[in-house]
């Protein structure tokens, strides 16, 4: 594999430590070395990238990734689209996060079975570009759950995969496991832009929740759930669930299991999304002086209230916002970096820190992915200025002079 110099970069590590001035030498795709002494390494056989004024960090994490999502504007939209479009909508989703400097993926969940799986083995073949991926099952719901577009008089296609008690939960998570997903998901609660339970109900039981962590163990895979409502985060935490997202009304019973879990699990707000619906949805039929623009500006301030405190708890989060709505179009998705501040409380370093070192943990790659240290594998961006001074700059993929994946590299306009 081809050895790349990066000479007079500013590294930020991702450990939260300053920038410092160095060069960096890749090979055989792993971080060979880092020397603050700069010109100490040979360029000899190197592709040598001068990243003076530039500085090199890991590449992003999408925590909370749809890849099968694009355009929505309701659920329901999602089930509308044939499956040959589909798959061609999601090719093109993988190739817009890695251009957009998303070198891995976590999957939340697809929205037909198999789609992610298709695209994580053909990137994995190197036959199509994109992000390293955790493939995700549908979202697992109940009748009446998010998810369920159906009617009594008319069976309706939407995103989720409909079981109704532990043993047809049992089944769908074999079926999913038998298709060779990495991930499961299940929607413990409702959610307040779907038309049946809103975001305050709990309305997957715990023997249902339990179930579905139990066989997805049984096949060594992760589960991750959908969970607004409090006693919809104690149920995920209590049943062993891996990743929560959303958890915006935690009461402080659930804040004290998660903080006690925090070794284990991960969260993640998914705020893109309701930002996008509340400052950026008029034109999609979501205007701010309405019910669900004051509901959504409930959640941007519980969510808030929260997330200080699983900060201040050392509670790890995620960036990613349910990209991949008309209102959050992939593309877009390192603006969580910048709501982690603006709205969240985070420091920048810390928000990033959510989107490369904690990005690399729940990839199941620690000690691995997400930091510029000797040994890691080589997910690498080399960025125009100062990111830390503004978050803004990752987000435009003018401001990405080179983009390197596993040592390779995909993009590089710094030749």
């Amino acid at each position: 594999m081809d050895r790349v110099l990066f000479r007079n970069a500013s590294v930020w590590d991702a450990t939260g430590a300053p920038a410092f001035p160095a060069d960096v030498l890749v090979e055989n795709g792993r971080i060979k070395t880092i020397a603050r002494d700069r010109g100490a390494l040979s360029a000899e056989g190197a592709t040598l990238i001068e990243a003076q004024g530039k500085t090199l960090l890991p590449g992003l994490v999408e925590g909370h990734a749809h890849i099968s999502f694009g355009g929505a504007v309701n659920d329901s939209d999602l089930g509308n689209i044939p499956p040959e479009e589909h798959l061609l909508l999601t090719m093109r989703n993988a190739k817009t996060l890695l251009d957009h400097g998303f070198t891995s993926a976590y999957s939340a969940a697809t929205s037909k079975l198999r789609l992610d799986v298709v695209i994580r083995n053909e990137i994995n073949a190197g036959r199509l570009p994109g992000p390293r991926m955790r493939a995700a099952s549908p979202e697992i719901t109940v009748t009446g759950g998010l998810g369920d577009e159906r009617k009594n008089h008319m069976y309706y296609e939407s995103f989720g995969m409909i079981a109704d008690g532990p043993e047809e939960i049992a089944k769908a998570v074999r079926l999913c496991c038998r298709e060779g997903v990495d991930n499961i998901k299940v929607n413990i609660s409702g959610d307040d832009l779907s038309p049946t339970a809103d975001g305050g109900r709990t309305v997957m039981r715990e023997n249902e929740v339990q179930m579905a962590v139990d066989v997805a163990r049984d096949f060594g895979k992760k589960v991750n759930c959908h969970a607004r409502s409090s006693d919809s985060v104690k149920r995920a935490v209590r049943c062993g669930v891996d990743v929560i997202y959303h958890c915006e009304s935690a009461d402080a019973e659930a804040i004290d299991m998660l903080e006690a879990a925090k070794d284990r699990i991960f969260v993640g707000p998914a705020i893109g999304i309701i930002y996008g619906t509340l400052h950026e949805g008029e034109a999609y039929g979501f205007t701010r002086d309405s019910e669900l623009g004051r509901i959504m500006e409930r959640v941007i301030e519980t969510t808030a209230k929260v997330y200080s405190e699983f900060r201040r708890r050392g509670i790890r989060a995620l960036i990613g916002g349910d990209y991949g709505f008309a209102q959050s179009p992939q593309g877009d998705n390192a603006r969580d970096l910048k709501h982690f501040v603006d709205l969240l409380g985070y420091s920048p370093s810390e928000a990033l820190q959510c989107g490369t070192r904690i990005g690399g943990e729940v990839m199941g790659l620690a000690g691995e992915l997400g930091l510029v240290k000797e040994g890691y594998i080589a997910d690498l961006l080399l960025a125009d200025g100062d990111p830390l001074g503004d978050l803004d700059l990752l987000v435009h993929q003018r401001n990405l002079h080179v983009i390197m994946k596993d040592g390779a590299l995909y993009k590089n306009l710094a030749a």
